[in-house]
């Protein structure tokens, strides 16, 4: 009589096993030759979905510490590893994603029970929107590029013309990408598009670390502006048409590599990820207006004035250098702006901690990365009011600009603290339906099944006035407070996110830092904080809208 062999479970497969899914004929579980001995099916699938997003991590790590080598190599010996190197090594890079991302466009996501789940939190409209608004800018700043490489050829090699050509074409692929696939939870071929999926964020690292390094062109116009350049432009007009251009949209270009690469990485988190029914919002949060005053008011009057200050600034600033007194309103808008949000955001943090809604602890990858992206884009900002407290402390910090731009930093680091822990702790607060939430949905489709005339129009809209008169005064206190807050602090990051992105650069313009620490040496500070910064101001405008959503 012969024996079964019964096999043991190892050491991997000893913790709980997850519960299998109902329908196991459409589960593509993965599998990984070092677990090849587990006895479980679910902690084989576990072990090797770990063991698969180490490995595709070390793939990212690799290729950035190559592409870091080489764009370091650039900078500090520029002889032996030219730009034209550093761009024929990033062009590669381009073409691989390219030929990754077509191929999960064609064949991965074609696969039957491909993409059996989709992840709710992820791939946001106010997200894909940025990617397509600042892939358009990017591709514009890759034809200005292409134009002012074609009409200076004789002093220009090819390969400037070659690189934003490969730019336009990765640029088109990959928002199209993002924007139809953002939400996929993949279930086959996990391995290959992780593997997939990495490479192309590390290839948007490595485009936008050398965006903030890449002085190039800018030390092109300073050269022109002095008369020592070699490589002279036979049509100024054109040259200054595509220069000005480039210059706008640069900081487009490194935002759009930051919001790549953050929804590029929850794509890579949810490979594999199998959603249950309970992870499945059963009634999606909408953005309803009732129930706000005097938040929009002040958000609108904070967004009127700030569009006056931002283009009485960008008149100067293209006419003529901007005046002293031009800097002065602009930081002392700045420092009247930047208290009244911190002040909402630290009463808001208080509300939050006196309501008795509990917290949100189901996995959310979305949510963890959000918290993440807050905390990380907001060292740009950060870090870049450091080194302005060091630049005007160590100089002459009693000059009427010098204390404005000193004061300015300070708030600004204050600020962002203060959100932060304001939006960070209302993400992780569970939604609760009113009851008016129920009402407005049963008066809506009652509404819908019958038609309305003219006179039951007039009759309409003065319920509708009523209803939002007795929303407003039935909303509790506390939620009628957070309401108010997220609201205002939405509108004013909008004006903040406005005003750095369309060309209003005083903190690299009024010259004080830049005499303090050189040139270059503020170039790569600000081209390092400044997109960070107005990436901050972006997600901050989700986030709050979620806080916002769920009060």
């Amino acid at each position: 009589m012969s024996e079964k062999k019964v096999s043991k479970p190892c050491h991997h497969c000893k913790s709980r096993s997850a519960p299998a899914p109902t329908d196991t004929s459409k589960i593509h579980y993965e599998k990984f030759w070092l677990y090849r001995h587990c006895s479980s099916v679910q902690q084989r699938d576990r072990q090797a979905q770990k063991a698969g997003q180490l490995f595709s991590g070390l793939l990212a790590m690799n290729v950035v510490f190559l592409g870091s080598a080489f764009i370091s190599s650039m900078i500090f010996n520029h002889v032996a590893i030219t730009r034209a190197d550093v761009w024929i090594m990033l062009s590669i890079l381009k073409v691989l994603c390219l030929f990754w991302v077509i191929y999960y466009l064609l064949v991965t996501s074609r696969r039957p029970h491909a993409v059996l789940y989709r992840d709710t939190h992820a791939g946001g409209i106010w997200i894909r929107g940025s990617v397509l608004l600042f892939g358009s800018c990017s591709i514009l700043l890759n034809v200005f590029q292409i134009g002012y490489s074609t009409i200076l050829i004789h002093c220009k090699s090819r390969v400037e013309i070659v690189f934003p050509s490969i730019g336009i074409l990765f640029i088109c692929t990959q928002a199209y990408f993002l924007w139809n696939h953002s939400k996929d939870c993949i279930q086959v071929q996990h391995n290959f598009t992780r593997c997939g999926l990495m490479l192309t964020i590390a290839t948007n690292l490595l485009l936008w670390l050398l965006a903030v390094t890449n002085d190039t062109l800018h030390m092109e116009i300073e050269s022109q502006l002095r008369e020592t350049t070699l490589c002279t432009c036979p049509n100024t007009t054109i040259c200054e048409v595509f220069q000005k251009g480039y210059i706008l949209l640069y900081p487009f270009n490194t935002e759009y590599c930051l919001v790549c690469c953050s929804v590029l990485y929850v794509m890579w988190k949810n490979v594999g990820r199998r959603i249950s029914h309970n992870h499945m919002p059963h009634t999606k949060p909408k953005f309803k207006f009732q129930g706000v005053v005097f938040g929009p008011l002040l958000g609108t009057a904070a967004v009127i004035i700030g569009a006056c200050v931002f283009l009485m600034y960008q008149i100067q600033a293209t006419s003529l250098a901007p005046t002293y007194q031009v800097f002065v309103i602009y930081y002392s808008y700045y420092i009247v702006l930047l208290p009244l949000m911190s002040v909402g955001a630290v009463i808001g943090t208080i509300i939050h901690a006196l309501e008795k809604k509990e917290l949100d602890t189901l996995k959310n990858p979305t949510r963890s990365l959000d918290v993440v992206l807050l905390m990380g884009a907001a060292l740009g900002q950060i870090g870049m009011s450091y080194f302005s407290i060091v630049a005007l402390v160590a100089t002459h910090p009693r000059e009427l600009l010098n204390s404005l731009i000193l004061s300015y930093s300070v708030l600004l680091i204050i600020q962002n603290i203060t959100q932060n822990v304001f939006i960070i702790d209302g993400l992780h607060r569970q939604r609760v339906v009113a009851e008016e939430d129920t009402k407005d949905e049963q008066n809506r489709e009652a509404y819908s099944q019958r038609r309305v005339s003219v006179l039951e129009l007039g009759q309409e809209i003065r319920k509708a006035s009523l209803s939002y008169i007795h929303t407003y005064s039935h909303l509790s206190w506390k939620r009628r407070v957070l309401r108010e807050i997220s609201f205002f602090l939405v509108l004013c990051n909008i004006i903040l996110w406005v005003m750095p992105t369309f060309g209003a650069h005083p903190v690299f313009e009024n010259g004080m830092e830049r005499s303090f620490y050189g040139y270059s040496t503020w170039f790569v500070i600000v081209n390092f904080g400044l997109p960070l910064g107005v990436f901050y101001r972006m997600h901050s405008v989700g986030g709050l809208l979620e806080v916002y959503v769920t009060a």
